[in-house]
């Protein structure tokens, strides 16, 4: 009841609500009610409700009362979807800030105390000293750091001359099923296509920089007739490189079956080292393939800090691996350290064995005055008639 009605109603009070029996002011909880009506998803005539709510009496304060509780419940209700929204915000972006706090590989000590990695194996000769390495050598998986020997071989077979394309590999439509079912897998490959001719420096480019694992088999078969003779001769030239822990099961390291150790795999890295064109090639930022396109080398610390190419590998098996050479001038002169890291724990492995890498050369040749970033011109494409 409004407070008009309340003081003395008149006779035609008395009749206008006899006439509209049931008609009343809202009060604020009706209002509430009201709101919460509104924001439901019945179907609603605000207009129509509000005619009728008005009918016979419009300047009444009952009227105005109940319009005002309506407007209170509504702001009320838009206050609490606001504050509701805010919250969940800011626990989003709790959530998201508990889900990325991780450190950093480059925030994390991956030597002990002792110089040698916290976890997994480490190798390295610095200068022409004697080859030096951690405790606890075993032969575990090495993901594509297998892909060195791979190039080497290819290159035993098919010298390359410096600035030569040598050999070529045609494309046929097994590598392009044998592709796709990498591609499924969540292999590193790079995209080939049925006729595509691919040079052998271009191979080595592809083997060598993004890691295809497809062009690794592909050559494989190529150049020994099938993957298991090709693997066969991964192994005996290990063999004769003295990598008497090293076992190749297949041409690329994603069969966790390709094992070795920091020493072997360090063997393997001198003799590469002073192969003049896998070098150059391990010191390629760069290269345009002919389908693929431009494709980059997965060594980011390529042209930093001295280090000059060489090779990474990862995967959940093997962690993160690092074949490298260091380049830094001295007071003495200019030091090379030549040195792997297998076994690195990290969120994103490759760079864990690129920090781990960098730690060892920072321990090693220390407060060195470092050569600038070597000026490496990217590697052009292939001439158009080479397709």
């Amino acid at each position: 009841m409004t407070h008009r009605e309340s003081a003395r109603p008149t006779s035609v009070a008395r009749r206008r609500r006899r006439r509209r029996p049931g008609l009343r002011a809202l009060a604020p909880e009706d209002g509430l009610a009201r709101a919460e009506l509104m924001s439901s998803n019945e179907p609603r005539d605000d207009n129509n409700s509000a005619r009728a709510e008005g009918r016979g009496s419009r300047g009444s304060r009952g009227s105005r009362g109940s319009q005002g509780g309506r407007a209170g419940a509504v702001l009320v209700v838009a206050v609490l979807v606001v504050i509701a929204a805010l919250l969940l915000a800011v626990l989003r972006a709790t959530s998201l800030r508990a889900g990325d706090d991780r450190p950093s590989e480059k925030d994390v000590a991956y030597l002990s105390t002792d110089g040698w990695p916290r976890t997994g194996q480490g190798a390295y000769v610095l200068g022409d000293r004697a080859p030096a390495v951690s405790p606890h050598q075993e032969p575990v998986p090495i993901a594509s750091l297998a892909k060195v020997m791979t190039a080497y071989l290819v290159l035993r077979h098919d010298p390359l001359d410096a600035g030569g394309q040598g050999r070529r590999f045609v494309v046929d439509e097994a590598d392009v099923v044998d592709t796709e079912a990498r591609r499924r897998e969540g292999q590193s490959i790079v995209a080939l296509r049925a006729g595509e001719v691919l040079t052998e420096r271009d191979a080595l480019m592809a083997i060598l920089l993004p890691s295809a694992n497809n062009v690794a088999a592909l050559v494989a078969r190529q150049v020994a007739g099938s993957v298991p003779a090709f693997v066969a001769e991964m192994n005996e030239t290990a063999r004769g490189l003295g990598m008497t822990d090293t076992t190749y099961t297949d041409p690329s390291g994603y069969d966790a079956g390709t094992v070795s150790t920091a020493l072997d795999q360090l063997r393997l890295a001198q003799v590469v080292a002073k192969d003049g064109t896998l070098a150059a090639v391990m010191a390629t930022r760069s290269y345009a393939l002919p389908v693929a396109g431009v494709v980059t080398n997965t060594d980011t610390l390529l042209g930093h800090g001295g280090f000059v190419g060489m090779k990474t590998g990862s995967d959940a098996a093997a962690g993160g691996c690092f074949m490298f050479r260091v380049e830094r001038h001295t007071a003495a002169g200019t030091v090379t350290l030549v040195g792997v890291v297998l076994g690195q724990p990290g969120h994103d492995l490759i760079a864990a064995g690129l920090e781990a890498a960098r730690q060892l050369a920072d321990r090693l040749i220390p407060n060195a005055a470092l050569p600038a970033a070597p000026h490496r011109s990217r590697a052009r494409a292939r001439p158009a008639g080479n397709a």
